[in-house]
């Protein structure tokens, strides 16, 4: 929706006329020729002296925060930064213009760093014409965000109306890129790291990209950047991502201070795709090959339950085969890892669960798992219950459905993983997923087909997929006790352990009041050990499951690795 329609106050209707950024700073002579196309429909102009596009309008927020957030007061007038702030970022490459042009501004904060009221360059993160958040920067590069602001992407406003933009690791880099003449550019707010890329700013952002046709991805050259780049390719979509080489400079401000603006204008158009999915080369692939040939096998993901990850790990991008008889324990362990994976390393879960409902009971199951205990009357709208219901909230989503099929649960896991960054898909039971697209009646055909399209979601997205699976047929032993079933007795059995990465077995001991859990298959020997068992007392209060033998604490190698 356009706020401010024609901003500059140009010629309306005119396909041809003077640029907003250039003219006013050209000779005298010079100010008034037509330099800049106009593209009133699209909302853009282009510049053809100083190569440079704008928008001519202003627009309104895109989408709805479905929080509330705390706002910083806007003040009526922003404070222009001083002339030692001015100077230092002229030794960045950032002129007075851009620093305007961006709404820099400068002024006292408290800084938790040093305990005191600190001079700080302010960065104002707008949505619309709404002050979302600063981020405050002072001398000794401290940093902070205002407290209980929405997170959301820096100069966010700027790619409104262009098909393509461009996404940077920091402030510095916007302004660095907008003095290049690159205005549709954005950043992350709050940097990269290396053990959490729960990116709720691009969740708060979502609807900017849906009309994007090539999203350049230009972050910092080192592991964290890189790792924010492979979760912004897997959220974003490999098909229109496109990577930017600084030649060895760490970042957008570093390479227009050595090679200019021209050269980094041109680094950003010259961006190279991601490369074709089903198709790699050795150079595609060479970073991973040259950490392997230094460090070996990367260790498995594991969930935080010593004794069973002394005996199973996993990788994302692969699909997990759980089978048990009724009542085993099945969905309340997957629950157990889902938690553990969240626990260790801020994986969100999506759930395709008929069986598991109402949708309030399995809510409260996780609830209780990282309550560790059960919530009592007197907790509800206390601070543990707010903080509980909230992780919960944000984290884990179920999939709710008149009918469900192979196609639609899919379909939607994909729609997860880019408007939210689910890491985990759990199917509970496949049975009540069905392909309703199958191509052949063959219960084996069916099965291969079946978990083919949950092995390519998993690929692409990079996701790391459950399925619960029953047996069809339970036989007692000569003892009178139901005999543990294998993979094999899934209906299409054979097809279930040729396809699939992993199988566990969840089988519940009544008389012992202990779960096993056995590990049935793993594809690469480096993740687990094939046979292995690990056993569990179910704690009712928390349904979390405990382990009741021993475990290895020295932190050696897995059994399978010595």
């Amino acid at each position: 929706m356009i706020d401010k329609f024609n901003q500059h106050g140009l010629k309306e209707g005119a396909t041809q006329g003077v640029c907003p950024s250039c003219s006013h700073t050209r000779k005298p002579k010079n100010q008034k020729l037509q330099c800049a196309s106009y593209d009133w429909e699209r909302g853009l102009g282009t510049c053809h002296n100083c190569d440079s596009t704008f928008q001519l309008h202003t627009y309104q927020r895109k989408g709805a925060s479905e929080k509330v957030y705390i706002r910083p007061d806007t003040p009526a007038n922003f404070n222009e930064v001083s002339t030692n702030v001015e100077t230092w970022f002229g030794t960045r490459g950032i002129s007075k213009q851009t620093l305007r042009d961006l709404q820099v501004t400068e002024g006292q904060e408290w800084m938790p760093q040093t305990s005191k009221q600190e001079n700080t360059i302010q960065f104002n993160y707008f949505m619309g014409d709404q002050l979302i958040n600063v981020k405050y920067r002072d001398g000794r590069k401290n940093f902070k965000l205002y407290k209980g602001a929405e997170k959301v992407f820096y100069n966010i406003n700027s790619i409104v109306g262009y098909e393509d933009c461009v996404i940077v690791e920091g402030e510095m880099d916007v302004l660095a890129l907008h003095e290049a003449g690159i205005k549709n550019v954005i950043s992350v707010p709050n940097g990269a790291t290396l053990n959490n890329n729960n990116l709720d700013y691009l969740d708060n952002c979502i609807d900017y990209f849906d009309d994007k046709q090539r999203i350049v991805l230009a972050v910092d050259a080192d592991e964290p950047g890189q790792m924010l780049k492979q979760e912004l390719v897997r959220r974003l979509g490999a098909e229109v991502c496109f990577l930017v080489d600084f030649n060895g400079e760490k970042d957008a401000n570093d390479y227009l201070i050595e090679h200019g603006p021209e050269l980094l204008r041109n680094a950003i158009h010259t961006a190279r795709p991601v490369p074709l999915e089903n198709v790699s080369t050795l150079k595609d692939v060479e970073d991973e090959l040259r950490d392997f040939v230094k460090n070996g096998f990367k260790p498995g993901y594991q969930v935080g339950l010593k004794n069973f990850d002394q005996i199973f790990s996993t990788y994302t991008g692969q699909f997990i085969t759980v089978t048990g008889i009724p009542s085993s324990g099945k969905s309340d362990f997957v629950d157990q890892m889902v938690v553990g994976y969240n626990n260790n390393y801020g994986w969100k879960t999506a759930y395709a669960s008929p069986e598991n409902q109402p949708v309030y009971l399995h809510a409260h199951k996780l609830m209780r798992k990282h309550w560790q205990d059960m919530p009592a009357v007197g907790d509800i709208g206390g601070n543990k219950w707010q903080q509980v219901t909230d992780h919960v909230n944000d984290n884990y989503y179920f999939i709710d459905m008149d009918k469900y099929s192979l196609e639609s649960v899919l379909r939607k896991g994909a729609e997860l993983v880019k408007r939210k960054g689910i890491k985990c898909l759990v199917i509970d039971p496949f049975n009540k997923v069905r392909d309703v697209d199958a191509k052949s009646d063959d219960v084996n055909r069916y099965t291969m087909d079946y978990l083919a399209k949950i092995e390519a979601f998993c690929k692409k997205y990079d996701v790391l997929t459950f399925i619960v699976a029953h047996p069809t047929k339970m036989y007692k032993g000569q003892d009178g006790k139901i005999e543990e079933p294998t993979m094999y007795n899934i209906k299409g059995g054979g097809e279930w352990y040729d396809a699939s990465y992993h199988g566990l077995l969840v089988h519940r001991d009544y008389e012992a009041k202990t779960t096993k859990v056995k590990v049935l298959k793993v594809k690469f020997q480096n993740l687990g050990q094939n046979g292995a068992e690990s056993y569990f007392t179910w704690e009712p209060r928390s349904g979390s499951f405990v382990p009741n033998e021993p475990v290895v604490e020295d932190g050696g190698p897995m059994p399978w690795e010595a």
